[in-house]
This record gives C-alpha cells, sequence and structure tokens, in this order.
C-alpha cells in the first residue's frame, strides 16, 4: 500500500489525481491522507470525486472515503476496462481534469475506449480543452497511441454544460521522446472568445496584445459562442513551432477589465518566448507523467522547459512513489532546465 500525504508540496487536487492514475496504471493500492489540505475549502470536491470516480470505473476498483469533503481516500485498482464511458461532473468543475485522470491507464489497455465527458471545458486553473487538443494531446500521440478530441459544446464557470468526446487507440507501452528545441516559429494566433457577453470584449483582448506584441493583424480572431449554457470569456494565444504548439490562455471575470485579462496572458506568452525553450510550465506538468510512464517501460524521455512550478516539483514526487523511474532536473546554459526522465531499475 501505497501512502500520499495531500498536504505536501502544493496540497490540491493534482495530488490526489495523479496518485488515483497512477494507482490504475500500476495496480497498486494507494491511501491518500490530508486531501487537498493546502486549500482553502479541503477535502475532495465534486470534480475531484467525480475524477475517482470515473478512474474505479474504468478498472473496477474498490475505494473507500470517495465523498464530498472527505480527507482521507483509500483506492484499490482492479484490471482497466477499455470501453465507451460517459463522466458527468454535474457542475462547473473541471471534466478536462477528469481527462487527466484516466486517459494515462487508457493510453496503454488492451483495446480502444471512447469517452464523453461532461461539465466545465474552459475553467481558470485546469487546463482548458484547447490546450489538450492542441498543445498536449498531439506529444501524447508521438509516444505510440493515437487519441483525438472533439469539442461539442463549450462549458464556462460558473454555468458550465460543456461537452467534448475523446477517442483513444491505444499502444502496449509509451515511448518516451526528446524535445529539445522549440525550433522555427510557424504561426502566431490569438484568438478571443466570448459567449452571451458582447463581441466588444473580445475585440478589446485582441487589440490591448497587438498593440504589445505588435503582431500583424491577420494574427487575431474574435469568436462568439452562441450554444454555451452562462456567460463566458477566454483569450488564447497559440505559438506554433517546428517542433511544438503551446498555448495560453486568460480568462474573463466579473469585475476584470478585457485589457487585464489580455496584458496577464500576453504577459506569460511573451515570457515563454523570451525563454527560447520548446516547453512551456504548464505543458511540462502534464508531460511529466506520460513520460515517467515510458521511462518505467524503459523508453527514455527528455525536455527544456521553464523554471518548474512548485505543481510539477509535487508531480514529480508523486511519480516517483509508484515508478521505477529516475527524474533529473538540471538548468541549461540559457534561462531553461533540463528534465530528464529514465528507467530507474537497478542493473
Amino acid at each position: 500500500m501505497i501512502i500520499i500525504d495531500g498536504s505536501h508540496g502544493e496540497g490540491g487536487g493534482q495530488i490526489v489525481r495523479s496518485a488515483v492514475a497512477l494507482a490504475v496504471v500500476t495496480a497498486k493500492p494507494v491511501t491518500i491522507i490530508n486531501v487537498r489540505a493546502g486549500r482553502r475549502k479541503p477535502g475532495l470536491m465534486r470534480q475531484h470525486l467525480t475524477a475517482v470516480n470515473a478512474a474505479a470505473e474504468i478498472c473496477g476498483a474498490k475505494v473507500q472515503g470517495a465523498e464530498i469533503a472527505s480527507s482521507c481516500l483509500a483506492f484499490e485498482p482492479g484490471a482497466v476496462r477499455p470501453g465507451e464511458y460517459t463522466f458527468r461532473v454535474g457542475t462547473a468543475g473541471s471534466a478536462t481534469l477528469v481527462l487527466q485522470t484516466v486517459l494515462p491507464a487508457l493510453l496503454i489497455a488492451e483495446g480502444p475506449t471512447k469517452l464523453t465527458l461532461e461539465g466545465g471545458t474552459h475553467n481558470p486553473f485546469a487546463p482548458p480543452f484547447d490546450f489538450l487538443a492542441e498543445a498536449f494531446l498531439p506529444l501524447v500521440n508521438r509516444m505510440g497511441p493515437q487519441v483525438r478530441a472533439q469539442l461539442q459544446h463549450a462549458g464556462f464557470y460558473p454555468a458550465g454544460g460543456g461537452q467534448f468526446t475523446v477517442h483513444i487507440q491505444p499502444s502496449a507501452k509509451l515511448k518516451g521522446f526528446e524535445l529539445l528545441e522549440r525550433g522555427e516559429i510557424l504561426r502566431r494566433h490569438v484568438i478571443a472568445c466570448v459567449a452571451n457577453l458582447p463581441a466588444h470584449v473580445a475585440r478589446r483582448e485582441c487589440a490591448k496584445i497587438a498593440r504589445q506584441s505588435g503582431w500583424d493583424q491577420s494574427c487575431f480572431e474574435v469568436k462568439e459562442i452562441h450554444d454555451s449554457r452562462g456567460p463566458g470569456n477566454v483569450v488564447m494565444i497559440r505559438i506554433e513551432s517546428q517542433h511544438v504548439t503551446e498555448l495560453f490562455t486568460g480568462f474573463g471575470q466579473r469585475g476584470v477589465k478585457a485589457e487585464r485579462v489580455a496584458g496577464d496572458v500576453w504577459q506569460e506568452a511573451r515570457e515563454y518566448l523570451a525563454a527560447e525553450v520548446p516547453v512551456g510550465p504548464h505543458l511540462a506538468d502534464q508531460l511529466l507523467l506520460p513520460l515517467g510512464i515510458a521511462a518505467h517501460h524503459g523508453s527514455r524521455g527528455a525536455f527544456v522547459t521553464m523554471p518548474l512550478t512548485r505543481h510539477s516539483t509535487t508531480h514529480i514526487e508523486v511519480l516517483q512513489k509508484f515508478l521505477e523511474v529516475n527524474i533529473t532536473v538540471t538548468q541549461n546554459d540559457r534561462q531553461g532546465v533540463h528534465v530528464e526522465l529514465k528507467n530507474g531499475r537497478r542493473l
């Protein structure tokens, strides 16, 4: 039995999601204590509970403590069962974080899977659907599996109501890769979306980024979403390069000016461009788990990124509790760090 203290490191929901995901992948039971102790409202919330229950469903796990506000969770996985599943968060909680929990095991399952996920698709503090589809999943597909995601309806906080589907053609093992150079930038694209809000909000966001970046007007797009359950605003900056696509996101909030939202997301993108690394901080966090599984399978992986976030350093600690993997993080000659994952078995 592996014991994880949920108060360590970033102290949030990622510890729960990663620990449960790795339990399913490795067939090792886990108990998580002090669940989300580092948050203002500790314990399991609806979206975490949905993720745990989804993971339990795909492997027939025995679970104790799977209830709202629970501070202790025991998860004993069974064999992974590919197939067709629908998972509903039931609130505006992030459906993409539910995918994050079940995807790793399904990438190496014995057959294909179709997932339908309902809830929030564009939430603050969670990877939006576009990030998964355009930045993360293309890199996963380099590892052997083939994963396709399609958005049916966008769901913004607090109304939710979004839906997307994911088709997974698995691979017996994951293959690592190296992503050490960004390569030539091929395209810069800014898309500002509004749902049940005036279009001038999105136009102002584009104008702000245009002034700060100096990019040509052809780089900018305003999109009005008409089938959202509630209001929402998201501005995304996509940097498509020779070896990787990165995507940075800002969300509109009540009482926050459109120019502030745009300025904040431009700052993230600007720092990434200035660092001259291929992998941004959020994508680095997402890559650790599949590359860790690949290293456990004996296939080395490496990437260059910006200084690791607390999310990522916590993620590394959880990975090393489940997998036979060595993870080294070293400063390179420029502004970034080199992350290498390789098999940790003793010869």
